[in-house]
């Protein structure tokens, strides 16, 4: 890194969420001068404090497969499936879906795949290398995750099998029986699931998070508790941007806020078709000692993860942008997921409303903006922001600081939606 690029140089980050924490982190690291603005407190209610607490490395395999069109009516019809839409927001969504059904054939569906595995297989050293720095006992557990499905979904999940078999991903398929071992306290509906043993899982996303985050202020880092209106530029390109209280002047910029992001990238002339994967979570307090690991049941599309709050309920994906309010009857599919598998679940807790940054062709933007040569981006990384938190710190670290980072990073810069 050059001198001129160090010390001296100021990066702002907008969004405290784990990709911009990570961000940050790992620029401070570098010796920038980094400030961190958000409109609310790291870890309060955004995607980062109520996910899955998943660590997928293994998670290569996209949505838009081709065969997803065959099920999409059928998923958007059943009272316990894993899609649903907010019909007054379908016009707003109908580019965003001429854009994903053009992803969804066999030679696209493998690009994502190949390129989401080449940084998905670096998602866990990039932590591990923050975590050196951190207390994380009892926060991180290394059991794996079950997926599981009725015959019924056999073929879809063969498919998902085979690819990851060619990316070389390390999982292990089990009978009922074997399942049963595993966790013998989910009902047997279960005809077949594969292990992925490398996995891990946190028992509470949010203090990861903080734990981040005191990091970054005890290193020298700053944090501005303002909300950011606009984005421009000095007449030497210094990106400047306005809150609502204050103007702040950086020598980079990074745009990390996750599905809020298009509001600013609209501002500087870049189009990018990102819009949101609305998911719910509610909790089980008191029965998280009911499974070992995170078990997810494809054939509905919901996960459980064992957290200190209890069982985390999470999934569901709603379209229905950012400004609708919550669904009962989204929470509702939920608990009465919950129930089908733990009978014994009493009453639920903390109903939860988050946004995923979802692209058409589900490989997130990382890397510079194609307008502005200060400006970088980080988000649209879907289902896994929390899973690509490091990697994708180091990725934008290593370009701002402009080092080598041994990737092919085209797949993931924006002007793909040039």
């Amino acid at each position: 890194m050059s001198e001129d690029i160090g010390l001296k140089s100021s990066v702002g980050v907008i969004g405290a969420g784990i990709q911009g924490v990570c961000i940050s982190l790992c620029l401070i690291k570098k010796g920038f001068k980094v400030t961190l603005v958000d409109r609310d407190d790291p870890g309060k209610s955004s995607a980062s404090y109520g996910n899955a607490g998943h660590f997928s490395p293994y998670s290569s395999v996209p949505i838009n497969r081709p065969d997803i069109l065959v099920d999409v009516p059928s998923m958007l019809l059943s009272s316990t499936g894993p899609l649903s839409l907010k019909w007054n927001y379908v016009p707003k969504m109908i580019p965003w879906f001429f854009k994903f059904i053009k992803n969804c054939s066999k030679k696209n569906m493998m690009h994502t795949a190949k390129y989401m595995h080449q940084i998905l297989n670096l998602s866990q050293p990039a932590y591990d290398e923050l975590f050196e720095d951190i207390n994380i006992s009892g926060l991180v557990e290394s059991k794996g995750i079950i997926y599981f499905w009725t015959n019924k979904d056999l073929k879809s999940r063969e498919l998902e099998i085979n690819i990851r078999n060619e990316l070389g991903i390390k999982q292990q398929l089990l009978t009922p029986h074997e399942i049963h071992d595993l966790e013998p306290h989910i009902k047997q509906i279960y005809h077949g699931g594969v292990l992925y043993p490398d996995a891990k899982h946190t028992r509470n996303p949010r203090k990861i998070l903080l734990k981040l985050f005191d990091l970054f202020l005890k290193k020298g880092g700053r944090f501005e508790r303002q909300n950011v209106r606009t984005i421009n530029f000095t007449s030497d390109n210094k990106p400047v941007i306005k809150t609502d209280l204050n103007f702040y002047t950086f020598d980079k910029l990074v745009v990390s806020c996750g599905a809020f992001s298009k509001k600013l990238t609209d501002q500087v002339g870049e189009k990018i078709p990102l819009d949101t994967e609305r998911g719910y979570h509610v909790h089980f307090k008191g029965y998280d000692h009911l499974i070992s690991r995170p078990v997810i049941f494809l054939n509905r599309g919901f996960g459980i993860t064992p957290m200190e709050q209890g069982l985390r309920v999470v999934g569901t994906v709603e379209f229905g942008g950012l400004d609708n309010p919550p669904s009962k009857k989204r929470i509702l599919n939920l608990v009465n997921n919950a129930k089908y598998l733990f009978p014994e679940l009493k009453e639920h807790q903390d109903e939860w409303l988050g946004f995923r940054p979802s692209l058409p062709d589900f490989l997130p933007v990382i890397g510079p903006s194609k307008n502005h040569k200060n400006l970088f981006y980080s988000f649209g990384h879907h289902h896994l922001g929390w899973t690509l938190g490091a990697i994708s710190g180091k990725i934008i670290a290593e370009i701002i600081a402009k080092e080598n980072t041994n990737l092919d990073l085209s797949p993931y810069n924006s002007v793909r939606f040039s």
